[in-house]
């Protein structure tokens, strides 16, 4: 967790904030504390997004898609104002590192916890799944790994199964790459098994410490997954058919 610096809110909503937790191209989340004295991660997007119209329906539909969820698989929504100025979300806060930061500090898993994360994670995104949503977006830093179990978060790309309507621009992909399934890079339809193409990439990162499409670019990143087979180092046996 880092300070507040100058010029950062010191409450959203109800909540007094501690601390940053973290920052990304969309907004920050803050550590922050309820009246009542619970602990909270905030997460508050950047200004400039507030103005855009098409992200505040991403947002309100990120807040949508974990509340229905439930809080076995994902961080429970607690509190959300997606109309506000700047809109924001407290959710219950999850103690535990994001799967990346577990493999850069400490490196791969080995077999067995590879096996419990891919259980844990097919469980979390069967539900995502049952509830007719597609997340979209699996990858090391949107899975939490708590002690009761890997949460999957951050559904703001998520979609409805069968939706026809998408709030990108045309031809423009959504997702993570290297991580994406070939069928969001081409912009067709996605499914549920665009997230199974996904869990396959982050056990494989889980258990090699590294991506199974390397790249120093986006561009790249994209080429390989649509049309080089993935990089799966040394690993064997049962793990290594799971992944493929």
């Amino acid at each position: 967790m880092q300070p507040l610096e100058a010029g950062e809110p010191r409450t959203i909503g109800s909540y007094r904030l501690l601390g940053r937790l973290g920052a990304g191209g969309m907004g920050r989340v803050y550590l922050g504390r309820s009246a009542g004295g619970r602990t909270v991660a905030v997460k508050v997007v950047h200004p400039h997004f507030a103005l855009d119209e098409q992200f505040r329906a991403r947002f309100r539909r990120e807040v949508e898609s974990a509340r229905r969820i439930g809080a076995q698989w994902t961080a429970p929504v607690l509190d959300a104002d997606p109309d506000a100025p700047v809109p924001w979300v407290a959710t219950g806060y999850v103690a535990g590192p994001p799967l990346s930061q577990a493999i850069t500090e400490h490196g791969p898993l080995p077999e067995h916890a590879v096996r419990t994360l891919g259980a844990g994670l097919a469980e979390a995104l069967a539900v995502v799944h049952g509830q007719g949503i597609v997340h979209r977006d699996v990858k090391p830093s949107n899975v939490l790994l708590a002690l009761d179990g890997p949460r999957l978060i951050d559904f703001g790309i998520a979609r409805a199964l069968g939706a026809t309507v998408s709030l990108t621009s045309t031809g423009v992909s959504v997702g993570s790459p290297g991580y994406m399934a070939p069928e969001q890079i081409r912009g067709g339809d996605v499914s549920g098994a665009a997230d199974v193409f996904s869990l396959g990439a982050v056990l494989s990162y889980a258990a090699t410490g590294a991506a199974p499409f390397p790249g120093d670019s986006s561009a790249v990143l994209l080429y390989k997954v649509v049309h080089e087979e993935p990089e799966l180092g040394d690993l064997v046996g049962e793990v290594r058919e799971v992944v493929e």
